[in-house]
């Protein structure tokens, strides 16, 4: 393994800032714009930073300490029991480090940090579009349960 998953810092929100735009990178539905697929995830991690928002927040990085990829979880109840949970606000993987896993280190500490917080599930929200997260999320045992239809009027 190249790099190195570890808890994040203000000082990282920058290099995560950047790699943003990526959560854009399929083919995102019509009635939608690029930036509405990243800008609030921008605004999460601006008051995650500034430290009016609680996430939690881990980066890869590699041995220069450059940010390869990060993901974001918030705590919440789940929708339907009630219950402690998690949710997986962003994971994203700069173009140059696709391919060696580190989304799924990711994810992976994503769910140990929201189970030791006391989760006892973990949602998350992806575009039917998006083949290669989904395929990722069902290969780490999410099931696609519900689904969101969406109108613009």
């Amino acid at each position: 393994m190249d790099y190195t998953i570890r808890t994040a810092t203000p000082a990282d929100a920058e290099a995560i800032k950047e790699i943003l735009p990526r959560l854009a990178n399929f083919d995102i539905p019509s009635a939608r714009s690029a930036e509405q697929l990243w800008h609030g995830d921008r605004d999460l991690l601006v008051g995650w930073e500034k430290g009016e928002r609680e996430c939690l927040v881990y980066v890869a990085t590699q041995a220069d300490d450059a940010v390869l990829g990060a993901c974001i979880v918030t705590m919440r109840e789940e929708m339907l029991s009630h219950l402690p949970s998690a949710h997986l606000e962003v994971l994203v993987i700069d173009e140059k480090a696709e391919g060696r896993g580190i989304g799924h280190a990711l994810l992976l500490q994503a769910q140990v940090a929201a189970k030791e917080a006391g989760a006892t599930s973990m949602s998350l929200h992806v575009f039917a579009g998006n083949t290669r997260a989904r395929s990722l999320y069902e290969k780490d045992g999410f099931d696609g349960e519900l689904l969101r239809y969406y109108k613009p009027l």
